[in-house]
């Protein structure tokens, strides 16, 4: 399946929940805050300030504001990077487990 054929695949199956949310990443011994745009069942969209590349493993950490509720903690893995003007990237996420 190609890339545009699974992005129009993705865009109705799954449904997309705008959140706007400082999140942390961590890769390695790295700890970026990123801002998420968008979380879907099976991925999601951030903004990050980082130098990350397709392919890689990112874990994901989404506190939870609630001391009831557990915050999202999830393995990630890196499927589309596009460089922003201020040196920042635009990274799409697919989820490949939850932690």
């Amino acid at each position: 399946m190609s890339q545009g054929e699974r992005d129009y695949s993705e865009k109705r199956d799954f449904i997309r929940m705008r959140i706007e949310t400082t999140v942390v990443l961590l890769q390695e011994d790295q700890r970026i805050e990123a801002l998420c745009l968008d979380l879907s069942s099976t991925g999601m969209q951030l903004e990050a300030p980082s130098s990350l590349k397709m392919g890689d493993k990112v874990r994901v950490l989404i506190p939870s504001e609630h001391s009831e509720l557990k915050g999202l903690d999830a393995q990630t893995e890196v499927v589309r990077v596009q460089a922003l003007d201020d040196g920042r990237q635009s990274l799409g996420l697919a989820i490949l487990a939850m932690v």
